[in-house]
This record gives structure tokens, sequence and C-alpha cells, in this order.
């Protein structure tokens, strides 16, 4: 949709714009000027326009809680007859950097007051090099204040706070989701937190583990291709009809099943020499630390992409700078003095979300058994370490619920590639207490559904009743990961 983005410059060549650059109109209506004229802790209120469309709001703010530290923000408010009396926070991807008009657009449009930010890293990556107070806005900072600034303006505009706020996010606005939960727990009444990549600098070491093996050792697509249809019939046995040979829906695994895959692979491409197997064992393994074999994280999941599974290297320019090439990072000495960096800040670790839970929040947390980008064994281990907080999976359940999606990828997938919608099933698990069971995933394909299955709360997982012909869930396996070492995930700071 067409927005009115004229900046003062371009407006001043116009005689019928006001130098916020909206028409006299706008310039001159009292709601517009009482909102232009909000008083923002450490923020500025740069912009607030009509869209073209005339039926909501948007106001532009930026936010300086330090030296060094640049967050935008945008608000986006229906107008009031249209207002749902929601708030909605929504996440951003990768490293951020920039807003997200689209999603605004569509949550706004679904009657929510919503806000998103660009979490400090505008105009990129670059950002961060060097600069603390980049990492505190990227990890948490800044969908904190986006927050409290945003339902500040809701305040202002509407006369009254939201009957309820919720966030949304996925990928790094998992993260951003489980930081509000552990660090804010009074900011949201519901949090939805899809492929959430919360164990950051982890994951990140990952990312580097998995860089320096593939520039030794490439695979190209059709290589890639043969190993995941490797694991695919190696772990057949134990799925239902819907994903044997097709998909991998519980890649826990041990070493025989990554000896049998890579022997299958390597039977069926006879491309893939000694050399490939070599990487394919240490990418299943996943790095550790180079002097006390600690588990930094875990591996490539079987029946995942090989190729997505790396770059996403920003974080070390961070820490070291671009001058250190990335292949000479080490897993010894630079990976403790880029954990002691970063962790501390990126991490959303903590186990102890009972605040959020004594307050009525609502969560829930999915990852795909086939995304390599975000890999599933952090947040299994991670929800584990929440039940043993809570002294069992019951009370967890009572607020709290993952999901393991069959197949899923980061985006699409050989599986379930349409995720359900997480927003509307916290909304109804918060406003009507109606918890979350079996949610429908389905396949699609070329726009239209192919087939749909139910995903259940783990530990439950989807099984097949051979006399119905149906789906139904039974009993899953707990755990089956092998857990980081704990130092590689500090406490918090700030």
């Amino acid at each position: 949709m067409k927005r009115i983005l004229l900046s003062f410059g371009i407006a001043a060549l116009f005689g019928g714009l006001s130098a916020f650059g909206q028409s006299p109109k706008q310039a001159s209506d009292p709601s517009l000027a009482a909102l232009r004229a909000l008083e923002i802790d450490a923020g500025t209120i740069t912009a607030v326009e009509r869209d073209a469309s005339d039926t909501r709001t948007i106001v532009k703010l930026v936010l300086n809680p330090a030296k060094g530290s640049n967050i935008l923000v945008e608000v986006w408010l229906p107008d009031a007859a249209k207002w749902n009396e929601r708030f909605l926070g929504l996440g951003n991807g990768g490293a951020a950097g920039k807003i997200n008009s689209g999603s605004l657009d569509g949550a706004s449009a679904n009657g929510y007051a919503v806000a998103t930010t660009d979490m400090g890293t505008a105009p990129n990556s670059d950002s961060g090099i060097g600069n603390p107070e980049v990492w505190k806005d990227f990890g948490f900072r800044a969908t904190h204040l986006m927050t409290v600034a945003g339902k500040q303006i809701v305040r202002a505009h509407y006369g009254r706070d939201p009957e309820f706020s919720y966030f949304s996010g996925g990928s790094t606005g998992g993260q951003q989701a489980l930081q509000e939960a552990q660090r804010y727990p009074e900011d949201y009444d519901g949090i939805s937190a899809a492929v959430a990549a919360h164990c950051r600098t982890p994951l990140h070491a990952y990312f580097l583990w998995n860089d320096q093996i593939l520039r030794q050792c490439p695979f190209t697509k059709e290589q890639d291709a043969s190993v995941i249809a490797a694991a695919n019939e190696v772990m057949a046995s134990r799925e239902i009809p819907a994903a044997a040979g097709k998909f991998v829906s519980d890649p826990r695994c041990g070493a025989e099943d990554i000896e049998a895959v890579i022997a299958l692979a390597r039977k069926r491409d006879a491309t893939l020499t000694d050399a490939h197997a070599a990487a394919l064992r240490k990418l299943f393994d996943g790095p550790r630390h180079a002097e006390t074999g600690e588990r930094l994280f875990n591996g490539i999941p079987l029946g995942s992409s090989i190729l997505a599974a790396h770059g996403h290297l920003y974080l070390f320019q961070w820490v070291f700078g671009k001058d250190k090439a990335l292949e000479e990072i080490n897993f010894g000495t630079d990976i403790d003095a880029y954990t002691a960096a970063l962790a501390p800040y990126l991490n959303a670790e903590n186990p102890d979300i009972s605040a959020f839970a004594q307050r009525g929040g609502k969560l829930i947390m999915t990852l795909g058994t086939a995304d390599s980008v975000v890999p599933y064994h952090a947040s299994i281990d991670y929800y584990e370490r929440v039940i043993e907080r809570f002294g069992g999976l019951e009370p967890v359940q009572s607020f709290f619920r993952f999901y393991l999606v069959p197949g899923l990828a980061h985006g699409g997938g050989p599986g379930i590639n349409q995720a359900p919608n997480l927003l509307d099933a916290v909304r109804a698990w918060r406003e009507t207490g109606t918890a979350p069971v079996g949610l429908t995933g389905r396949h699609v394909e070329e726009g239209k559904v192919a087939w749909e299955m139910p995903i259940y709360p783990y530990p439950m997982r989807t099984g097949w009743d051979a006399g119905t012909q149906g789906f139904k869930p039974v009993e899953g396996k707990r755990g089956g990961v092998d857990p980081i070492a704990r130092r590689f995930l500090p406490s918090a700071k700030d």
C-alpha cells in the first residue's frame, strides 16, 4: 500500500505541504499534532503521517538510550473504529537493520496497533563492529524500548491502554520473543516464538564451524540432495506413512545412524569422496571446543540441507573486526573471547520464566525438524531446562508449549511448510483459557494445500492409526540431544 513519505526537503518544494511532509489538513489534525508533541524517553518522534487509505496513522521514532545506540521504530495505528484493542510487537529477521513495512501493513489491517524495530543495526550488520551498545540493542534492548514507546503511543492515540499485548517473531524474532519472556515479563501477555534463534552465540559458532569445513571440502547442490535423500531413507522405518522416505520428522539419532547415512549417500552418489565422508562426520557432530572438547552446539540435523547451514558470520566481525580472516578464527581462545563479549547480551537461555508465568503469560515456541539454519537441538535443551526449573512437564505446559514441526525447514521444507498461526493460538490460550493441543500444519504446493497433519506439543508426536487410517497423538521421547556446555551459556547482563 502506498504511503505518504515526503521528507522535509522534498516538502519544501511544494507550497501545499507542511514541514512534516503532510497536507495542511494533516498538519492541523489535533490527534496527529498530539502525537508529534509526545515526549518519548531517550527518543524522538520523527514523523507522524496518515497512510494513503486514510484509515491509519503511522508514527516513526528514533531511540538513543546510550551513545552509540540508534534504534529505529515504527508504530502503525488503525483508526479507533478498526482497532481490536490489542498491541502487537513484531520481531525482525537475520541481522535486522531495517523496518519490515509489509508485516506492519498486514497486522494493522487486521486491527492491531503494531510496532517493530530495526533492532539498532541499521544500515547493516557492520554497525555492530566493536560497538557493545549495538550488541545490547540487538540482543534485547531495542525490542523492550520499542514496546515501552509503542504502548505510550497507543495510550496517547486511543486514550487507553491495550486490553492485551502480544509479541510474535520468528528466527531472530524468536530470540526477541524469548528475551522478552525472560528479561521483561511485564511487557506481553502472550508470546509466539517461531523457529527461535534464542541460543545465539553457540548457533553462530555452528555457522562458523560449518563454513570452515565447507571451504575446505565444498558440496554441490546435487551432493547435498544425495545426503538428504539418504537420511530420509535411513530414518524411514521410524516414520509414519506420510513422512517415510520423504522427510525426517524426528532427527534425533546416534553415531550408527550417521554412518549409515554417509554409507548410503556414497553408494548412491559416486561423486562423494572420502574427504566428503570425513566432512560429513564433522558437520553432523557439530562444533566442540578445540582444547577441552566441550559441546558448543550440535550438528546439522539429518534430512536437512548442508548448504543452508553456514554464513551469517557478522557476529565474529562484531568482536574481531573485518581484518581477521574468518577461516583463521579458532575454536579455542577465539571462541572464548567471542562468547565472553556477546553471549551475555544475545543469548536468551534463562530457564527461570516464573515471573512471566505468574502474571498469566502464555508462550508457544516451535522449531522445524528439517531446519539446518536454526536446528532443533538447542530448543529441546532449553525446554528441558525449563521443565527442570519448574519441577516437571505439567506446570510448564500450563503456560509454555513447544512444538517440533515435522519436515519444516527455515522457510519451506519437504514436510510441513505452512506452519499454524501461532499468534491466534496464543491469543485463544491467553484470552479464553483454550490451551493449544493439536495444531494443524500444512504442505503447500503451487499455492494449494497438498496435505495437512496435526502436530502435538513436545514430547508428544504425531502417530498413525492403521485401523482408522488417521493421525493420532503418541508419546514421544524426552531429551535426546547433547547439551551445550553451560559455560557457553553465561548469565545475562544488564
